[in-house]
C-alpha cells in the first residue's frame, strides 16, 4: 500500500487539488484536476502526471447549485476509490491569511480553527473557502491529519519597518500591519533559484507573481524583505479584479458623495475593479490582449505601469537589483506585459531578448541586460506537499 498526500486549493470560485507520494520528496505530482467557474456552472478537469485527461465518473456533469462544500463532498470519496488500495495519509491546505502568529505550516485543530476564521473579514475572498475545505475533509475523515500553509507566512522574515502603517501604533499593535501574500508561491521560487541563478540566487532578486491575483516579493539570501501586497490582499498592483493601491481619500469620498457602506465598497473594490472595472470588458489578461477595444488596452497599460512602479519602489529594501523573476499565470504566459513593464525598467539596467520573451524562455533578459531576467512556473502545490510530508515523517 502507497500513501498520499493531497493539497487543496479553495479559491473564490475554484478549487485545485493535487495527489502526491508521501515517500518522495519529488515536486512532481501524480494527479492533478481543477473545479472552475464554481458558482456559476462547474466544469471538473483531472489529469495525470504525464498530461493524460482521466476518467471523471460522477464529476463529469455539474451544475449551478454545486458550492465548494458540495463538490469536495463528492471530490474526497472520488480521489479514495480512484487511488484503490493507495491511502491520503494527509491533506494540505493553502490558507491565505496566518495573521501574526501562524509563522509555518500548521497542524489543524479545533483552536487553530477557531484563531483562523477571526481572520476572515481580512481576506474575505479566500478564507472562508480556506476553511470550508478543512472543515468539509474533516467530516470525510475526522482522524486525517490536516496542514495549514499560509500565503503571510513567507514574509514574516520582513523587518519591522517594511510591515508598518503610519497609523497609531496602538492599531499597529492590535496587528494592523502589512502581512504580504502569495507567500507559497514565493517559497517555491525561492527554493528553485540556485538551479537557474547560482549564487546570485542569494542577492538581490524580486519576483513578481502575476495572475489574477498579483503581488510583488523583494529577497535577499532568499527571503522576503518587502513586498507589494499589505493588511490584506486587495493593497498593490492592479489584479484582475481588486484594485490595489488606492488613496484612502477614494473610500471617504464613497461613503460621503455617494452614499455606498462598507459592502458596497468592499463589493466594488475585491470584484469590480481592477482590469475588469478599467476596461469594462474583462479581468482576463488573454482577453484583453484579444481586444481592440481602446479601454482594454488602457487597462493593460495601467497594470504595467504601476507593476513596474512598484517594482522600482521595492529595490530600496534590498538595496539594488540583480535579478527580475515573472510567474503565476500572467506572469508566466504574457509576453506584451513582460515587455511593457520591463520597458519602464531599462534605466534600472533591465533588457530583453524580444525572441526569447515571445517563446516564454526562461532566461529572457538580454546580453546587454545588467539584470538577469527570468520566467518560471510557480508550484504552491509542492510546497504545500512537502510541509504534509515533513508533518507525516
Amino acid at each position: 500500500m502507497s500513501d498520499l498526500v493531497l493539497t487543496l486549493n479553495a479559491g473564490s470560485s475554484s478549487l485545485k487539488f493535487a495527489i502526491f507520494a508521501s515517500n518522495t520528496p519529488s515536486a512532481q505530482a501524480e494527479m492533478t484536476g481543477k473545479f472552475a467557474s464554481i458558482g456559476r456552472q462547474p466544469v471538473f478537469s483531472v489529469s495525470s502526471a504525464d498530461g493524460r485527461s482521466l476518467d471523471k465518473g460522477a464529476l463529469a456533469t455539474l451544475d449551478n447549485t454545486f458550492d465548494h462544500e458540495k463538490l469536495l463532498a463528492l471530490l474526497l470519496p472520488w480521489l479514495a476509490q480512484h487511488h484503490g488500495r493507495h491511502r491520503i495519509v494527509a491533506v494540505g491546505h493553502r490558507v491565505v491569511h496566518g495573521g501574526e502568529r501562524f509563522e509555518g505550516p500548521t497542524r489543524v485543530t479545533e483552536a487553530v480553527l477557531d484563531e483562523l476564521e477571526s481572520l476572515v473579514p481580512l481576506a474575505p475572498l479566500h478564507q472562508p473557502h480556506n476553511l470550508a475545505a478543512i472543515r468539509a475533509v474533516a467530516e470525510w475523515r475526522p482522524d486525517l491529519l490536516q496542514i495549514a500553509c499560509f500565503d503571510t507566512s513567507f514574509h514574516r522574515t520582513q523587518e519591522r519597518l517594511a510591515q508598518l502603517f503610519a497609523i497609531p501604533h496602538a492599531l499597529s499593535d492590535e496587528g494592523v500591519i502589512r502581512y504580504g501574500f502569495h507567500g507559497l508561491s514565493y517559497a517555491y521560487i525561492a527554493s528553485v533559484l540556485p538551479q537557474h541563478l547560482g549564487a546570485l540566487a542569494d542577492r538581490r532578486v524580486i519576483v513578481a507573481h502575476l495572475g489574477n491575483g498579483s503581488s510583488l516579493c523583494a529577497m535577499k539570501e532568499r527571503k522576503s524583505r518587502a513586498t507589494s501586497m499589505g493588511f490584506t490582499a486587495l493593497d498593490g498592483l492592479v489584479m484582475g479584479r481588486r484594485c490595489g493601491t488606492l488613496d484612502p481619500g477614494v473610500i471617504l469620498y464613497l461613503m460621503r458623495a455617494k452614499k455606498m457602506d462598507a459592502s458596497a465598497i468592499e463589493d466594488m473594490l475585491y470584484r469590480k475593479s481592477g482590469l475588469l472595472g478599467v476596461s469594462g470588458i474583462s479581468n482576463n489578461m488573454h482577453v484583453l490582449q484579444e481586444s481592440k477595444a481602446p479601454r482594454a488596452r488602457e487597462a493593460i497599460e495601467l497594470y504595467c505601469y504601476r507593476a513596474a512602479s512598484l517594482i522600482a519602489g521595492l529595490v530600496p529594501s534590498i538595496g539594488g537589483l540583480d535579478a527580475l523573476v515573472f510567474t503565476a499565470g500572467i506572469g508566466e504566459n504574457s509576453a506584451l506585459v513582460r515587455q511593457l513593464i520591463c520597458g519602464r525598467l531599462d534605466w534600472l539596467g533591465v533588457s530583453i531578448d524580444g525572441k526569447a520573451n515571445s517563446e516564454n524562455a526562461v532566461q529572457i533578459g538580454s546580453e546587454q541586460s545588467r539584470v538577469k531576467v527570468l520566467v518560471l512556473p510557480t508550484n504552491e502545490e509542492a510546497i504545500i506537499a512537502k510541509a504534509c510530508r515533513d508533518y507525516s515523517e
